[in-house]
């Protein structure tokens, strides 16, 4: 049998033994070797449903985690903004199949690779909030000129990820996703919890896509649509969002036609229009009406790709 480092077993075996004989509160080189703590990530993360996810998809988004970190901090651009490099390394979504399963965890930075999500398929799990004040308007949001996706294009409340962590994953009427939804309202828009209680959001439904960004960035997920009607306070976070406005329906189709027309530079968020083009209307109709549960439909996961 081989050993696991350089260190004869039996060598550690006999200094463990003599370390104990030595002092009963010091702990042996062999427990302190196998009890060291350490920073860097598993080589297989643990994760929900393992059992059931194929191997081959397991290893890759394990091996990916693995070497992701050292190496990709090095490489990560020199221009990046500060707070969105560090959200990119420290944030880990939830990577899923196309049938909505945990397979694994990653970081946001790989997660947005287009070079990963390519070569590995990679896709994770996210949401996109639509809020809607009592007049039944639309808060839209601009995103900031530092983010690494689509900066600066209008779309929809918040469009995030649930991480990977208990809060997050939990699976029963969405409320790992509905808890996420309602942390990122506050760090983007300042949002109080309060005012967004998470039992008042409905998941009306789930869409799969994929969207290049700028050639190296880019999105491949799986994304939960969520309504919610509130009155809310707004109070922009500068380093998410660089602008915010309510619209009712006829200002959005404005919106629509000007980024069609390519108006003033005037750009949407992909996802945020394969949502208009497939879904809005019919739904913001539910919503004036008191009717929105009506629409729900959660088996169905759309691939809109």
């Amino acid at each position: 049998m081989s050993s696991l480092t350089s260190i004869p077993f039996q060598k550690l075996l006999a200094a463990s033994a003599a370390a104990a004989s030595s002092s009963s509160s010091s702990i042996s080189p062999l427990k302190s070797l196998l009890l060291k703590p350490t920073s860097c990530r598993a080589l297989f993360h643990p994760k929900p449903n393992a059992a059931a996810t194929p191997f081959g998809l397991r290893f890759a988004a394990s091996f990916t985690a693995a070497t992701s970190t050292m190496g990709d901090v090095a490489a990560a651009d020199s221009a990046m903004d500060a707070v969105q490099r560090r959200l990119m390394f420290e944030d880990e979504c939830i990577l899923v199949d196309e049938n909505d399963h945990v397979v694994g965890h990653e970081s946001k930075y790989n997660c947005h690779l287009m070079e990963k999500i390519e070569a590995l398929n990679l896709l994770h799990r996210a949401f996109s909030v639509f809020l809607f004040n009592s007049k039944y308007e639309l808060l839209l949001q601009q995103r900031s000129t530092t983010k690494v996706t689509f900066p600066l294009v209008w779309t929809n409340t918040c469009c995030s990820h649930p991480l990977y962590r208990d809060s997050e994953l939990i699976e029963e009427n969405a409320l790992g996703v509905r808890n996420a939804a309602q942390r990122k309202l506050l760090d983007e828009l300042g949002i109080p919890a309060e005012d967004v209680p998470v039992d008042q959001f409905v998941p009306l439904g789930r869409m799969l896509y994929k969207a290049p960004s700028d050639g190296k960035w880019g999105e491949h997920e799986l994304d939960y649509l969520l309504f919610i009607v509130r009155d809310v306070s707004v109070h922009p976070n500068p380093d998410e969002v660089h602008d915010v406005k309510y619209v009712n329906r006829e200002e959005l189709k404005e919106l629509l036609r000007k980024a069609d027309a390519g108006e003033g530079g005037l750009k949407l968020s992909p996802w945020f229009r394969l949502v208009v083009d497939n879904f809005l209307f019919k739904w913001w109709d539910h919503v004036e009406k008191g009717t929105i549960k009506e629409a729900v439909d959660m088996k169905t996961i759309h691939k809109l790709t």
